[in-house]
């Protein structure tokens, strides 16, 4: 059960950092090149330097936005797991309980995660 478990972590955590840091360097380096070339071509100067640099908004943005969705596929995990437990506990009343406070735990991770995305929202679109 505990293998199954840190190799669910595992591939999650390999994929999310293969999205987070594997990908968008490529496209920065790829459209400041598109950029570049427009302007050499057309002699107009290409795209508009500086209109979709990243501000800190968007950086705060994305962080949170990563960080809420593996807390969301980790607390998802943590109910199917607190699940299975309870079917399989065969009436043993420690695996129950073991069961239940999985599954209450991972349920106010989840409603925390959703309160601090609309309090992050809330606030990035007020300031």
């Amino acid at each position: 059960m505990k293998k199954l478990l840190l190799i669910a972590l595992f591939v999650l955590g390999l994929g999310v950092g293969l999205f987070a840091f594997g990908s968008q360097p490529v496209f920065a380096d790829a459209k400041s090149e598109i950029c570049a070339g427009v302007g050499a071509v057309s002699g107009t100067g290409g795209c508009t330097p500086g209109k979709d640099d990243p501000t800190v908004d968007k950086l705060i943005t994305n962080v949170i936005n990563i960080l809420s969705w593996i807390v969301g596929v980790i607390a998802v995990i943590m109910i199917i797991i607190s699940g299975f437990t309870y079917v399989t506990s065969g009436g043993d009343s420690g695996k129950i309980n073991t069961a239940k406070t999985t599954l209450i735990y991972a349920v106010v991770g989840i409603v925390i995660v959703a309160f601090a995305q609309a309090i992050v929202q809330f606030v990035l679109t007020k300031v």
